[in-house]
């Protein structure tokens, strides 16, 4: 089951306006596509995650396990997103041990949302 690292492409952080005009998230992105991609992960550019006072964001998922969004991320910390990613697929559940977890996820978590359960079936 492949997780999926969706990047915000329109994060801003605070007070940032950068020269060449490129969104931070932008280049976030740019810096996440630059490596080599952890079996089990596609990274996906968004046009919003809605944490704007935290950008940049980027957020976990897969079916079936926990999510995850973090927040105050750059493209300096691509390596570490990537590694936490790599961690966060090969789970069952979504669920990385906290001290499995890079620092910046330890740290830079904004929320953890539970897994969506299938709805009921009717002819039960």
């Amino acid at each position: 089951m492949t997780a999926i690292l969706s990047v915000c492409v329109t994060c801003r952080r605070a007070e940032s306006d950068p020269a060449d005009k490129t969104r931070p998230g932008a280049h976030l992105h740019h810096a996440l596509d630059a490596l080599d991609c952890p079996d089990g992960v596609e990274i996906r550019a968004v046009e919003c995650l809605s944490a704007c006072n935290n950008g940049c964001a980027v957020a976990l998922s897969a079916p079936g396990k926990w999510s995850y969004v973090y927040g105050h991320m750059c493209a300096e910390n691509a390596p570490d997103i990537l590694a936490g990613s790599a961690a966060y697929a090969a789970t069952a559940d979504g669920l990385v041990p906290w001290r499995a977890r890079p620092v910046i996820f330890r740290k830079q978590s904004l929320a953890r949302i539970p897994p969506l359960s299938a709805p009921p079936d009717p002819q039960e």
